[in-house]
């Protein structure tokens, strides 16, 4: 029906129809606002970046304690993501249990739980007066307004981020040849080793790199669980939110240096699960 009605479309020469010209202009035309406004705060970010003393501002205590915690907490985040995430991302991938749709739902609530409302869950349950926050402090850890805390609230927010490509990545591993290789006697850490982690990499490295990217930015949960003390608990998000009380320079670069690395993971999952054919795993 809808070829035959193209078809009918009165044609000149060989040229195409000008109706498809005409909504091919109007299509850019109702689509530039948006880009514009999506695309034009870099540039002028870059321009700002240009006009300060950016060599002054690096060398600031606040840009390179923020700078350090920041890379320090986000790598312990990345490794307690990997080590006890990949359990759980193969676990939802390839096992049916009772309750999987749940556990699935809630495994990436955080995700979409506004991150200052993420900071108050945490409190309920490892601040001083939380449910296992007594616990915790007769065993000699505390957790809120420490370097820890920090790395507990970059993890509750990010790593579901890992979860959720591992978990992509684990499903494209075909079950045939996991049964072929147990039937040629490997055993479970060889399929393991030469089976399920080559083929699933692409997709465990971009939802790593994604979490990283997640913990490096995070704000809301690390403010309320783990404060704002520079040098202790002030990663760059929260210099930021200090800076830009007192040194404007120092809250433009790490704005700068932030926004690179954001750009620099998303390419980074891109490329590797373009490689594939496949879309990365949705911030």
């Amino acid at each position: 029906m809808v070829t035959d009605r193209i078809a009918a479309f009165p044609r000149r020469g060989g040229a195409r129809p000008q109706v498809f010209l005409r909504s091919g202009i109007w299509l850019y035309v109702w689509s530039l606002p948006l880009a514009l406004f999506l695309i034009s705060p870099f540039p002028i970010l870059i321009f700002y970046l240009l006009r300060i003393p950016l060599w002054e501002e690096t060398g600031s205590a606040l840009v390179r304690q923020a700078f350090q915690l920041t890379l320090q907490t986000s790598l312990a985040t990345v490794l307690a993501a990997l080590v006890m995430g990949t359990p759980l991302a193969y676990l939802l991938a390839r096992q049916r249990f009772p309750g999987k749709t749940l556990v699935e739902g809630l495994v990436e609530l955080p995700i979409v739980v506004p991150p200052i409302a993420a900071g108050i869950l945490l409190l309920l349950v490892f601040g001083r007066q939380g449910v296992l926050g007594p616990l915790l402090e007769r065993m000699g850890i505390s957790l809120p307004f420490t370097p820890a805390g920090v790395v507990t609230a970059q993890l509750f927010i990010s790593v579901p981020f890992y979860i959720r490509g591992a978990r992509l990545g684990f499903m494209m591993v075909p079950k045939e040849l996991e049964e072929a290789a147990a039937v040629d006697g490997a055993s479970s850490l060889r399929i393991w080793q030469h089976v399920r982690l080559p083929l699933a990499f692409p997709g465990m490295f971009s939802g790593l790199i994604l979490c990283w990217a997640r913990a490096v930015g995070e704000f809301g949960a690390t403010y309320l669980f783990a404060g704002n003390m520079p040098g202790r608990t002030q990663t760059m998000p929260l210099a930021i939110l200090s800076a830009m009380e007192s040194d404007l320079g120092a809250a433009l670069l790490l704005t700068g240096i932030l926004t690179a690395f954001a750009f620099a993971t998303l390419l980074s999952a891109w490329w590797v699960m373009g490689r594939r054919g496949e879309s990365p795993p949705a911030l």
